[in-house]
């Protein structure tokens, strides 16, 4: 095997298209939440239906990775970006203008299938680059998560269609930064690095985002409720401040995280998390060891990615994106189950047991991918 070219620099004209990209899918995922009483309003629907265009979107993204590996090995990262842009666009402008409610959940779920196709073709491209330039694309991902309830308050009082409009702009900015800038074509491994023998290890890379997926979302979904378990007077200020960490963690990751090989950056992150989730369960110490938990767990997933791409072809990354969708539907659902048999209190336990599983698995991943190495 001939050896991979040297990775480019990290400039800003690389790193452009996926800042964009992100931006405007950090928006679109965390949009639906907050604009669900202005749905309610607009279409007349309960609480117990509004949910429904929340699970189109996601049913949509979920849906799109492994259609885009197939599409990798056939067409290039940046038609493919351009496409999943587009029906991304459209989705957003059907729930913006639909008249009836069960064409905004159609058109949720096209909008969700641009997303997952745009994720996953960016995550490859990145990822096939190294851990800096999947850590710092994957952070913008986390300044469009706060930007999207500020769109909804400032301009869903005139419409409910305007902040879905602005997400359809973001699209459209995202092909243009694509047509100015280029979108990183997929690198192969380095001479020597990809494992002989792929399904185990692919096997063994899904299980972690799986887990990992479900650890962060574990997190981000049942720590407000255990801190107001013990007392704690503002846990939405923490729950803020958890993600607010994620979002750091792989912003330092993204500038310093390239002098740590993968496995080690992923297990020490992994590990860290865990502890902080013991922590937890002491409650004075709670608040700080929730937003220490996502200051670790920032670094596991673009890291993981860059991981996997230099192990395998780039064109398998998005193929765990489905893993990382199937942990952040069951963690939650499986924490609520032992909230509702055990209370509160057994949520930093749950999640500690988790960490122990992730650390374990990467543990794991590390030492098989050695053993599968060419001789």
């Amino acid at each position: 095997m001939s050896a991979a070219p040297v990775p480019p620099r990290l400039t800003a004209s690389l790193l452009a298209p996926g800042a964009v990209a992100f931006l405007t899918l950090g928006v679109l995922q965390a949009m639906y939440g907050a604009a669900f009483p202005l749905f309610q309003e607009r279409y007349g629907v309960g609480a117990g239906v509004v949910g429904w265009v929340a699970s189109a979107h996601f049913l949509g993204s979920a849906t799109a990775p492994p259609l885009v590996g197939l599409a990798l090995g056939r067409v290039s990262v940046r038609a493919v970006t351009v496409a999943g842009a587009l029906i991304l666009a459209l989705g957003v402008l059907g729930v913006a203008v639909a008249p009836t409610w069960s064409l905004v959940v159609a058109a949720a779920l096209v909008g969700g299938l641009g997303l997952g196709t745009v994720s996953a073709a960016i995550n490859a491209a990145y990822a096939s680059i190294g851990t800096r330039a999947a850590n710092l694309v994957n952070a913008v991902f986390g300044v469009g998560s706060i930007l999207a309830p500020l769109l909804v308050l400032g301009l869903g009082g005139v419409s409910l269609a305007w902040p879905f409009v602005v997400v359809a702009g973001l699209s459209l900015l995202t092909i243009l930064a694509t047509r100015i800038w280029g979108v990183p074509g997929l690198r192969p491994p380095a001479a020597g690095t990809q494992a002989a023998r792929p399904g185990p290890l692919l096997v063994l890379f899904a299980l972690v985002l799986g887990l990992y997926v479900g650890l962060e979302v574990g997190f981000g979904a049942w720590l407000a409720r255990h801190l107001g378990s013990v007392g704690f007077a503002a846990p939405a200020l923490i729950l803020s401040g958890y993600w607010g960490g994620l979002t750091l963690g792989r912003v330092l990751t993204g500038l310093v995280g390239g002098r740590v090989a993968p496995a080690r950056l992923v297990l020490a992150a992994a590990a860290l998390a865990t502890l902080a989730a013991l922590a937890a369960t002491i409650p004075a110490l709670a608040p700080a060891a929730y937003v220490l938990a996502g200051l670790s767990l920032g670094p596991v997933f673009g890291t993981t990615l860059a991981w996997t791409a230099s192990r395998l072809p780039a064109r398998q990354v998005p193929y765990l994106l489905v893993a990382g969708s199937a942990g952040g539907v069951l963690a939650p659902a499986g924490l609520g189950a032992l909230v509702a048999a055990f209370g509160a209190e057994a949520v930093p336990l749950a999640l500690a047991a988790l960490g122990v599983g992730l650390t374990g698995v990467v543990a794991l991943t590390a030492r098989v991918s050695a053993r599968l190495l060419p001789a």
